[in-house]
């Protein structure tokens, strides 16, 4: 904070945490209230209950008022006339919530998740692990040859050669992929001409009827989310610590295993957790490789659970489901790299 204001003055100090207080609670906390006020409650209706006193209403008014015709005494006469106007009040309260349902707050959103869909939701989970490892695997010997390259400009044509796809919209690089995977895509087309495959006769390979294609997409996709954290660690490692392995007879494996990995760690851990997080609570990537016709992912019962089904507390619950699974994915990555939350964002 000091270091904030001997740097900006007061004023534009002022401002910059004005700017991040709005962002943090019209952009963050306000949404994420919203939606799990949304989840702990449904509207209900109680039917079978509300006719039946309705009916006892009804039954007490008829005899209220013929007492009333009855009787004589002004009293008894006081006495029924303000039974009668509660009893009228009752009967109004009582079809008014037969006619309009009433909100009840609970957790039954969250217990009304069927079997299916909370398959769907450890599939996803698991898939979106899955898409981390194998980003992590393609983007780390990136990252590191980006960071000990001996010139700056072969650091630079790596990055750039990663950066220059990112100029395109992501749905763009989405569909890029669907036509080199599609049944008479680029792959299939190039197999047809050696005569692997035959696509007159409709014998193809069948790239987007699994989760290959939708795990080549995504690590594509969200690839520049594991490269940059781990090339922004590795560019601060003394190099020397290497020629030092090296003169000591280590092997490559040992030498990554012991000095550099361990000097990435913050870098792991951030990269594996964007790339989880964006995997888990993607929506186009599956529904554009699969057409909406492969094994759902749990994104897309949320899309449906608001905009086709129409029930926004469900979709509130699974959403909100899906964002502790997510920050519990955050802690573990902290605990399973033995780095704090300064670490991560250094």
């Amino acid at each position: 904070m000091r270091e904030v204001l001997r740097a900006y003055g007061p004023g534009l100090t002022a401002v910059l945490w004005l700017l991040v207080a709005l962002w943090t609670i019209g952009l963050v906390a306000a949404p994420q209230a919203v939606m799990i006020e949304q989840s702990l409650w449904s509207l209900e209706s109680d039917t079978g209950d509300i006719s039946v006193r309705l009916d006892q209403a009804y039954n007490e008014l008829s005899q209220a008022k013929y007492d009333f015709s009855r009787t004589k005494d002004p009293d008894q006469r006081l006495t029924l006339d303000v039974r009668i106007q509660a009893l009228g009040r009752t009967i109004q309260d009582l079809e008014a919530r037969e006619k309009q349902p009433t909100r009840v707050y609970g957790l039954q959103n969250y217990t009304r998740m069927s079997g299916v869909h909370a398959q769907i939701f450890l599939k996803t989970l698991a898939y979106a692990l899955a898409v981390t490892l194998l980003a992590l695997v393609v983007c780390y010997p990136v990252a590191y040859l980006a960071a000990v390259a001996t010139t700056g400009l072969r650091a630079m044509l790596l990055l750039v050669g990663l950066i220059v796809p990112y100029a395109l919209n992501e749905l763009l690089r989405i569909y890029a992929w669907l036509m080199i995977l599609d049944y008479q895509g680029v792959i299939n087309g190039v197999l047809d001409w050696f005569g692997v495959v035959d696509i007159a006769n409709r014998r193809w390979i069948p790239f987007l009827e699994g989760p290959t294609a939708v795990f080549l997409a995504m690590v594509y996709t969200y690839v520049l989310f594991m490269v940059f954290p781990v090339y922004n660690t590795l560019e601060t490692f003394d190099r020397n610590q290497i020629e030092a392995a090296r003169d000591l007879g280590a092997s490559v494996a040992r030498i990554h295993w012991r000095l550099v990995i361990p000097h990435a760690k913050p870098g792991i851990a951030v990269g594996c957790i964007m790339t989880f997080m964006l995997s888990a609570g993607s929506y186009s990537v599956p529904q554009i490789m699969t057409r909406g016709q492969g094994g759902d992912w749990f994104s897309q019962l949320v899309y449906r659970q608001f905009f086709e089904a129409n029930n926004w507390n469900i979709g509130a619950a699974y959403a909100f489901t899906l964002l502790i699974a997510c920050m519990a994915f955050v802690f573990l990555m902290m605990a399973l790299f033995r780095v704090r939350l300064k670490d991560i964002t250094r």
